[in-house]
């Protein structure tokens, strides 16, 4: 099945929104890698996904009401749920994460399923730092990381 990208010009740059006719499965950055067989076209879904993640990066939403469908292993399935759970302005743990799923000691592959979130910002990978409160890693960089973090700080109160 060929899958819709569309791309969207939001406050951080422009980025790429893939759905599957159900779902949205994947969310890049400029910088990111296209997903393959896809075909460049604007769907209701898509313009949907792009308009809440707008609001979202304007401190207007806290919550994405979008279907997702992200393809990985189990156990990346896993860590992609249990960081939905983290709520708007808080962060995990790459620790706290492998705990909450049943894997206290795969902090390292919890950082790497993070790592390969393909649905970036509404499964909020941002919200995972190290153990010590430092900021590792993330696909935007982590100057974009620190952004949408302190975007949550700012607004949470709102929410």
């Amino acid at each position: 099945m060929t899958k819709s990208l569309f791309y969207s010009e939001t406050a951080i740059g422009r980025i790429g929104l893939v759905e599957n006719g159900k779902a949205i499965t994947d969310i890049f950055f400029r910088s990111g890698k296209k997903p393959s067989d896809v075909k460049e076209r604007n769907t209701p879904l898509l313009r949907r996904a792009a308009r809440q993640i707008k609001e979202y990066l304007n401190g207007q939403r806290a919550e994405f009401e979008l279907p997702l469908q992200p393809e990985g292993t189990e156990f990346q399935l896993a860590v992609w749920k249990a960081l939905q759970t983290i709520p708007y302005g808080e962060t995990r743990s790459y620790r706290d994460i492998a705990e909450q799923i049943g894997y206290s000691k795969a902090c390292r592959a919890v950082g790497m399923a993070n790592h390969r979130n393909p649905i970036t910002i509404i499964i909020p990978c941002h919200r995972v730092i190290g153990a010590d409160g430092s900021l590792t890693g993330y696909g935007g960089g982590l100057q974009l990381k620190q952004q949408l973090l302190n975007l949550e700080k700012d607004n949470q109160i709102k929410f």
